[in-house]
């Protein structure tokens, strides 16, 4: 990716601050930055911290002679593997999709030959207005992509859809149009994520810390090379990754079961956090506190997905385990790929501050080959690198 380059329009909208994690994880994956601020965007992002991460020069106006000098606007179209706009704001979209051109950023996009990434960003009711409709028909009729937009809480109180896919996601999203080849295309792949909740009574559940977010990113890197994804979550807030076919579960057996529903297939990566143990019984009512104290939970052991699928009569042809571990991290890993009989483990040390929950991850890939060490990176780039890793596998 040390050859890619792409335009990044910064919109106004509150969104426009995630552009600067998205700045961020582009260039620690290798790829240029130039940036384009409207006006609207510098009153939420400044001009200096946008190119400061982005190791460029910020533009902003059509008319300046500084700018026109060192690289005219029609150039500046034209620089780029990729135009990306983010926040893609009502306005914007509105302008691109009528061919409206003035201002820098207008008419950057009426200028480019290149591929158009939209990330829109904007209040629900100008989301669902029939103008913003009739806008988002015309520019995917157009060929632009778009990620986005999520539905959730918004800086405005209300809540829907409109809000900016988070970065990451828009990384993935990017990553899949600069890299034309799919070598992935026509390969099936399951991938478990989140964590998985056992029910001690209707109100309670033994689950565990686990976010999901890497498990989602790998799903959105095998849809990017062009493996048809069938993602088995447990309960998470997380967005669906584009092109991914998504079931939700709750409990051990009910991902073990959708899982094996998911075959055949030719990878399967176990991502989720499982949990080992579930309560013996269920109660149908809330156990109540009283004078007796805490009750005694016993427990059975929950199926072994990872292990299931390694051993199945319809065996992906590349079976890949995670082993989130706090101590004895490779030792174990090691351990867990002689017991479960998958081809890889993915070891990662979750005691660091951070990695669980969090967006970056330092992981080990464990195999009968030996063991290959990656540094700390973004949970996105982590997913990158191992969906490219496993297409290599699968040539």
């Amino acid at each position: 990716m040390d050859e890619k380059r792409i335009l990044l329009i910064v919109g106004g909208g509150i969104a426009a601050y995630k552009t600067l994690e998205l700045t961020r994880l582009l260039r620690k994956a290798g790829v240029a930055v130039r940036p384009i601020l409207t006006r609207a965007g510098a009153e939420f992002v400044t001009p200096l911290s946008l190119s400061a991460l982005a190791e460029d020069k910020v533009y902003s106006e059509l008319f300046s002679l500084t700018d026109e000098a060192e690289m005219g606007h029609i150039e500046l179209s034209r620089s780029a593997d990729l135009v990306v706009v983010a926040p893609a704001t009502a306005d914007l979209m509105a302008k691109a999709a009528n061919g409206l051109a003035g201002d820098l950023a207008s008419t950057t996009l009426l200028a480019t030959d290149k591929p158009v990434l939209m990330a829109p960003a904007m209040n629900v009711r100008m989301w669902q207005h029939a103008a913003t409709g009739r806008n988002l028909a015309t520019l995917k009729a157009d060929g632009v992509h778009f990620v986005g937009p999520d539905e959730g809480a918004m800086a405005c109180g209300e809540y829907g859809p409109g809000r900016m896919a988070e970065p990451p996601a828009i990384f993935e999203a990017i990553m899949g149009l600069l890299g034309s080849a799919r070598p992935l295309a026509g390969k099936r792949a399951i991938v478990t994520a989140g964590p998985t909740a056992e029910a001690i009574d209707p109100v309670r559940l033994l689950t565990n810390r686990s976010s999901g977010k890497q498990g989602y990113a790998i799903a959105a890197s095998l849809a990017a090379l062009g493996a048809d994804v069938t993602l088995v979550s447990g309960p998470t807030a997380l967005p669906t990754p584009a092109g991914v076919v998504r079931i939700d579960v709750e409990s051990a057996r009910e991902m073990l079961a959708a899982s094996e529903a998911a075959l055949p297939a030719d990878i399967a990566v176990c991502v989720a956090a499982v949990a080992d143990w579930r309560p013996e019984n269920f109660g149908e009512r809330k156990i109540k506190k009283g004078d007796a104290g805490p009750p005694t939970i016993s427990l059975a052991e929950n199926p072994d997905i990872l292990a299931t699928l390694s051993k199945h009569a319809r065996r992906p042809r590349l079976v890949i385990g995670f082993a989130a571990e706090t101590h004895d991290v490779e030792k174990n890993a090691k351990a867990k790929l002689a017991r479960k009989g998958s081809d890889w483990i993915v070891a990662n040390d979750v005691g660091v501050e951070g990695t669980m929950g969090g967006d970056e991850n330092a992981v080990a890939i464990v195999s009968a080959g030996g063991i290959e060490r990656w540094e700390r990176m973004a949970k996105g780039a982590v997913a990158r690198r191992l969906a490219e890793r496993i297409a290599e596998e699968l040539k």
